[in-house]
Parts: C-alpha cells; sequence; structure tokens
C-alpha cells in the first residue's frame, strides 16, 4: 500500500557562501575556494570487463537463449555504472547546495563534445548534464540561487588576480603566470573565479563582456566549445585550386555547340559526356 502526500519544500537557512565551479575531465570539478573533486568514473575503471562483455554479446545469435543471457549481463553491468555514478553526482551536488548560497556554472556544450570520438567516452562517464540538472532541481528545492553563465566567456585567459587578458591557453598547460601582475595560477581554479565573477558574485580589477568569436553567430555558433567542427577544418574544405574554383564559377556558357564537354563537379580532365545541337 502506498499513499500520495503534498509536502513543502525544505528552505535551508541563508549562508554568505557563493561559489564558482569550473568542470573537466580530468579532475571533474574545481571550486573557486581551491577545492578540487575527482569522479569516481565507473567505466574507466572498469573498461576491460565491459569490452569482454560486450565481445561475448557480438558473439551471440540474436534471438537465441545465450544471446539474451549476454544482454541481460550488459544490461546489470550499464546499471551498476549509472548507479555508481549516480549516487556520487547526488552527494555531491547536495553537499554544494547546503554550504553555499549562490552557485554559478558555466554553460558547456555537452551535447556538441560527446561527439568528439577522442573525448565522448570520457564525458559520458562523468555525467556534466546530470550533474547540471542535479544541482539546479535541489536549488530550486532548497531555495538557494544557481547561475549559468556564457559559455563565450573567456574563463582560462583572464588573471582573476588584476583582470588582464593574456590569450588563449593550450589545454596542456596547467599552471600560468600574468605577465601583467605576476600572479601564478592553477589553470582550473584560475577559470572557477572568474567563473563565480562573470556570475556577479565576485570582483576583479577589470572585467570586460564576452563576445564569440567573429562570424559564429553566423555559423550557428558551431564553433565555440564542444562545437561541430573546428574552424582550421572549414579552411581546409574551402582551400580548393585555383582550376577547379574557375571552373565551379564559369561554367562554359554555350552548351549548344557540339563537342563541348560538360564538367561533372570534380574538376580536372574527369569530363566523360558530351552535349550535341538539334
Amino acid at each position: 500500500m502506498s499513499f500520495v502526500v503534498e509536502i513543502q519544500p525544505e528552505v535551508l537557512p541563508k549562508t554568505d557562501n557563493s561559489v564558482g565551479i569550473d568542470l573537466g575531465i580530468k579532475t571533474f570539478a574545481t571550486f573557486s575556494d581551491g577545492t578540487k573533486v575527482d569522479a569516481p568514473k565507473p567505466l574507466k575503471k572498469r573498461i576491460k570487463k565491459y569490452q569482454k562483455l560486450s565481445k561475448s554479446l557480438s558473439h551471440k545469435t540474436k534471438g537465441s537463449k545465450r544471446y539474451e543471457k549476454a544482454r541481460i549481463r550488459v544490461a546489470k553491468f550499464h546499471g551498476k555504472l549509472k548507479d555508481t555514478r549516480t549516487d556520487f553526482l547526488h552527494k555531491l551536488s547536495t553537499k554544494i547546495i547546503r554550504e553555499n548560497q549562490t552557485v554559478v556554472l558555466e554553460d558547456l556544450n555537452v551535447s556538441g563534445m560527446v561527439k568528439n570520438r577522442k573525448l565522448s567516452r570520457a564525458i559520458s562517464d562523468l555525467g556534466w548534464r546530470q550533474f547540471r540538472t542535479f544541482l539546479e532541481g535541489k536549488a530550486e528545492k532548497y531555495g538557494r540561487d544557481f547561475r549559468v553563465i556564457s559559455r563565450w566567456e573567456p574563463t582560462s585567459q583572464i588573471c582573476s588576480n588584476c583582470g588582464f587578458k593574456g590569450g588563449k591557453l593550450d589545454l596542456q598547460v596547467r599552471e600560468w603566470e600574468c605577465l601583467n601582475c605576476g600572479a601564478k595560477h592553477d589553470r582550473d581554479e584560475n577559470a572557477a573565479i572568474n567563473i563565480l565573477v562573470a556570475g556577479g558574485q565576485s570582483e576583479t580589477k577589470k572585467r570586460t563582456e564576452p563576445e564569440p568569436p567573429k562570424g559564429a553567430r553566423e555559423r550557428g555558433a558551431r564553433n565555440g566549445r564542444g562545437g561541430k567542427r573546428k574552424t582550421t577544418a572549414k579552411v581546409v574544405a574551402v582551400n580548393v585550386s585555383g582550376a577547379m574554383r574557375q571552373q565551379s564559377v564559369n561554367p562554359p556558357r554555350s552548351l549548344g555547340s557540339v563537342g563541348i564537354p560538360v564538367p561533372l563537379g570534380r574538376g580536372g580532365c574527369q569530363c566523360r559526356r558530351h552535349i550535341y545541337g538539334n
């Protein structure tokens, strides 16, 4: 027997604490106070078992009893991974919401990032989207303020001490020194502080409004963080030879003459048919 009862949402006592959170792959979350949290990464730790189960399933005949048993084993394995990940995210999000009045997170393009084959498995194993959903739901439930900043905010490029923008950093650079004030920064911690600043909960000496890269809006903002393609790929795509470009731009005007070749769209001497006049 079960009963459905409506209860009033619990409101936690107010606090003066605020936190900015920078999400990453190597370190799951870095807080603006310097705290770092590592994710359990259940799939990474059990990848060999997963590969063994998947291989066993692929060798079974679909519809057979052995196939069904192997399928159930794979489903149970995924269920355990999900439970481990969900338990971690629930506990961490609850702790963050209870200890902070305002939580600021960056708007990452997760759906675009998982399309990268090199990162898709790692990102899916972390559960960034689920973590944001938990924070947002619990903030509303317990009367906290949850904010999301623009993905175009250059949080990794700005010195959190003086506000100087030093330019884009390579992903391999984990620590750097400000050229303006000389402050030394941990990349993730500095980004977390800037996320908190962008959320309106802290200040640096100089702040500028973030702007998308030139032409990003026209391309549907697909070249941002986690975009569908890189800018370099587009440059290569349009870097065709002069002969091919001339053929595609200026096709033959008179097709009624005998023996005039019609380009097939591949350039060069690949024309194999002719148009003849009446």
